[in-house]
């Protein structure tokens, strides 16, 4: 079975399909966020930051290419094309404009399940391949396989929870990661707490709190993890 805290964003505009598919997936073990046009699809990728996205390419509002380079400004999230049409000229578009696979309808639950898994566990490799590695912007400096922290010549002791909040903001660099986000991948802290603990964060590592360099807040959403 797939690890149970994964989560795939459906963008897809028919309800029969989207029903049939929310079966599949839920019944699967992952969770499941759907959206019914390509906007809101955009929109759920950078707020819920799925673990995969199942895109269909004929929505009513945008193009589904324009969807996937929209996905890929901001993310590098797994994304599989369905679609109708058919045409091996949409499948080479598709993944050049940045999907990952391609299906064509109707496929069935079975293969696409399977193609989600194999997707979703090559992410998850990559992430913990990542944790052997050392992460660096400016002058933060985390090592991973030693589990130390520095800013310049300066080590940083963190907190455990201090450290979960900085090794996901890495994993998601670039990206809005929302505090539900983090709470599902550091544990089950209240919003308060987890607050509190980036702002205790931001005091170990920033120069100025007041006009942080790394750690972003994002109004309304959650926090980023600057690179520039």
């Amino acid at each position: 079975m797939p690890d149970s805290n994964r989560r795939i964003l459906v963008i897809e505009d028919e309800r029969a399909i989207r029903q049939f598919l929310r079966v599949a997936i839920i019944s699967h073990g992952y969770h499941l966020t759907e959206a019914a046009t390509g906007t809101a699809g955009v929109f759920h990728s950078i707020m819920q930051m799925p673990d995969l996205v199942v895109l269909d390419l004929g929505l009513p509002d945008i193009d589904g290419m324009e969807v996937i380079r929209q996905i890929r400004e901001s993310s590098q999230v797994p994304i599989i094309v369905i679609s109708a049409c058919g045409q091996h000229c949409d499948e080479v578009a598709a993944l050049n404009a940045g999907a990952n696979d391609y299906l064509s309808k109707p496929c069935s639950a079975d293969e696409l399940l399977k193609h989600i898994d194999i997707l979703v566990h090559h992410a998850m490799q990559l992430s913990i391949e990542m944790v052997s590695q050392v992460f660096s912007v400016d002058d933060l400096r985390v090592d991973f396989s030693k589990g130390t922290v520095s800013v310049g010549e300066r080590e940083v002791e963190l907190s455990p929870t201090e450290y979960g909040i900085l090794f996901s903001l890495i994993v998601h660099a670039g990206s809005i990661v929302t505090l539900d986000e983090l709470r599902r991948e550091i544990g089950p802290l209240e919003a308060k707490q987890l607050r509190t603990s980036v702002s205790q964060l931001r005091r170990k590592i920033e120069e100025d709190v007041m006009h942080p360099r790394y750690v972003l807040s994002e109004p309304g959403a959650g926090y980023r993890l600057a690179l520039t």
